[in-house]
């Protein structure tokens, strides 16, 4: 993949990228953080993507990646309540499905994240966070049922 290649995608990614990263990280800025973290992570090791079809997977698991290390490093854990108090909440347009996702414990919030807001199949959610087609599918219904 050339450079321009790898711009274009990222470019066309972006929204994704963002959404997915806030599924994870409560905090504007280390949302950020991780995407660019992750897009430059994933600009210098570009020779192990094997197929340029598979772009948007392979970079979305790099950032997931991030994103748990900026939380794990900032060690920071904030309560949906205390995350619905803060001023980036109210400056943005939330909707009662989105205060719902965010109240979901982090393993099931996020396969929900890539299932149906990013249009992930079970099988490619499974691939992104290396675990079981059957465990995408579980946490998917207690999604559902929460």
């Amino acid at each position: 993949m050339d450079k321009q290649t790898f711009q274009n995608n990222v470019l066309s990614s972006e929204d994704m990228l963002y959404r997915v990263s806030k599924s994870i990280c409560f905090y504007e800025s280390d949302c950020e953080d991780a995407v660019q973290q992750a897009i430059l992570k994933a600009y210098e090791n570009l020779d192990s993507l094997r197929e340029e079809k598979f772009f948007r997977t392979w970079i979305t698991r790099i950032l997931i990646n991030e994103c748990y290390r900026v939380n794990k490093l900032k060690r920071r854990e904030v309560s949906f309540f205390e995350y619905s108090l803060s001023e980036e909440a109210h400056n943005e347009n939330h909707s009662y499905v989105f205060e719902s996702i965010m109240n979901l414990p982090p393993k099931i919030r996020i396969v929900i994240q890539l299932y149906y807001v990013e249009g992930y199949s079970v099988e490619e959610t499974a691939s992104i966070l290396h675990i079981p087609s059957g465990t995408v599918k579980s946490r998917l219904s207690h999604g559902k049922k929460n």
